[in-house]
C-alpha cells in the first residue's frame, strides 16, 4: 500500500535518531517537507548543509508551525518543558509522537500539555548506535528492527493517529508493535536498560582496578569488554536521563539480575559445573533464538553497519599490522 506523505514534519532534535528519520523519510518520499530544531547553532547549520532539513529553527515552538507530524527525538528528562513550549502552537489535528525508551514517564510529561484536537502517542523505535549529532545519521538505522508504540487513550481520533504512525513507521522499513506503556517499560528494562547499567559500572570497575592501568585495559581488551565499551559510550545525559524515569522497572529487573548473580557466584564458589553449564546454555538458546529473529547475525561483526571511514581504518591498521609483522621477520 502506498503510503500518503506528511505535508510537514517537524523533528525536534537532530541528533542521531532524527537525523536517520529524516533520511529514512526522504529515502522512502513519506514527507513533503521536513524542518527541525536543535539547541546547538552549529547543529542547525550542519542539518541545513547537509540536507537534513529545509530549515533549521532555533525555537522548537517555531518548527512545529504547521507541522501535521511533530516527533520528538530527545532525552526524556526535558519532554515536560518541550511540550509546555510547542503546546499553544501545535496545528489541529497534527499528530505528536517521541522515541524515547521510557513511555509511562513521557506520557505523563506530555499528555497534559497536549491541546484538544491534536493527537499524542508515544512510540520508541529500538533502533540505536553510540554515535551522536546529525552527521551520525542514516536511513537504514530502522530497517528490520521493531518500533514500539504505546497508545494510552482509546478514541476514535487516537485510534486513527496510531494507525497513521503505524503505516509511517513500516513505510521507514520498521516492524511495528502496539504495547501497553507499563509493560514497555518492563521490557525494555530488561533488554535495554539494564544492559546499559550493566555496561556502565563493568567498564568503570575495569578502570578502578588498582592493579590494572588504563593502558592495559585498552591494551588488552577482549572482546566481550569491546563490546560494554561500545554500550558504555553512549549519549551519558541520555541514559541518566532514562534511569531517572524508569527507575521502578529498572530497580526490579536490578534486583533479578543480583539475585541471578548470587546464583552464579555460588556455583563458582563450589566448583557447580553442572549449574554454570545450563545457565550458560539457556543463554546461548537465548542468542540464537535473536539471531533466528533476524535482530542480528552470527557474523563476526553481528551485522553492524560499517561507518563511513571504518573500512579505511581498519584496511590502514591490518597493513600497518602486517608491515610490523614482516619487520619482525
Amino acid at each position: 500500500m502506498t503510503f500518503a506523505p506528511f505535508e510537514r514534519v517537524a523533528l525536534i532534535g537532530l541528533g542521531l535518531i532524527g537525523s536517520s528519520l529524516s533520511l529514512g523519510m526522504q529515502r522512502g518520499g513519506l514527507a513533503r517537507e521536513i524542518v527541525g530544531t536543535a539547541r546547538s547553532e552549529d547543529t542547525r547549520r550542519t542539518a541545513e548543509q547537509i540536507g537534513l532539513v529545509s530549515r533549521a529553527f532555533a525555537s522548537a515552538r517555531e518548527a512545529v508551525d504547521a507541522a501535521d507530524l511533530v516527533i520528538l527525538c530527545v532525552p526524556v528528562g526535558v519532554n515536560a518543558a518541550l511540550a509546555e513550549e510547542i503546546g499553544p502552537h501545535l496545528r489541529d489535528g497534527a499528530i505528536v509522537t517521541d522515541v524515547g525508551s521510557v513511555k509511562m514517564a513521557v506520557i505523563e510529561a506530555i499528555r497534559p500539555h497536549i491541546p484538544d484536537g491534536v493527537w499524542f502517542v508515544a512510540g520508541h523505535p529500538i533502533s540505536g548506535s553510540e554515535r551522536t549529532g546529525p552527521e551520525a545519521g542514516f536511513a537504514e538505522l530502522f530497517d528490520e528492527r521493531w518500533c514500539v508504540l504505546t497508545p494510552d487513550r482509546d478514541t476514535d481520533g487516537d485510534r486513527r493517529a496510531t494507525e497513521r504512525l503505524t503505516a509511517f513507521w513500516r513505510a521507514l522499513g520498521s516492524n511495528v508493535e502496539i504495547m501497553d506503556p507499563a509493560h514497555h517499560d518492563l521490557v525494555l528494562a530488561v533488554t535495554s536498560h539494564l544492559p546499559h547499567l550493566i555496561a556502565y559500572n563493568i567498564v568503570n570497575t575495569a578502570t578502578h582496578l588498582e592493579r590494572v592501568t588504563d593502558t592495559e585495559v585498552i591494551k588488552f581488551s577482549a572482546g566481550g569488554f569491546r563490546d560494554f565499551t561500545r554500550i558504555a559510550a553512549s549519549d551519558p545525559t541520555m541514559w541518566r536521563d532514562v534511569f531517572l524515569n524508569n527507575r521502578e522497572a529498572t530497580l526490579e529487573m536490578l534486583g533479578r539480575f543480583s539475585e541471578d548473580l548470587s546464583a552464579l557466584q555460588r556455583a563458582i564458589r563450589y566448583g557447580d559445573g553442572d549449574a554454570m553449564f545450563e545457565m550458560f546454555s539457556r543463554a546461548q538458546d537465548v542468542r540464537r533464538g535473536i539471531i533466528d529473529a533476524g535482530q542480528d547475525t552470527a557474523e563476526a561483526d553481528f551485522g553492524r553497519r560499517a561507518v563511513a571511514g571504518d573500512d579505511e581504518r581498519d584496511d590502514k591498521r591490518q597493513a600497518d599490522a602486517v608491515g610490523r609483522s614482516r619487520a619482525g621477520e
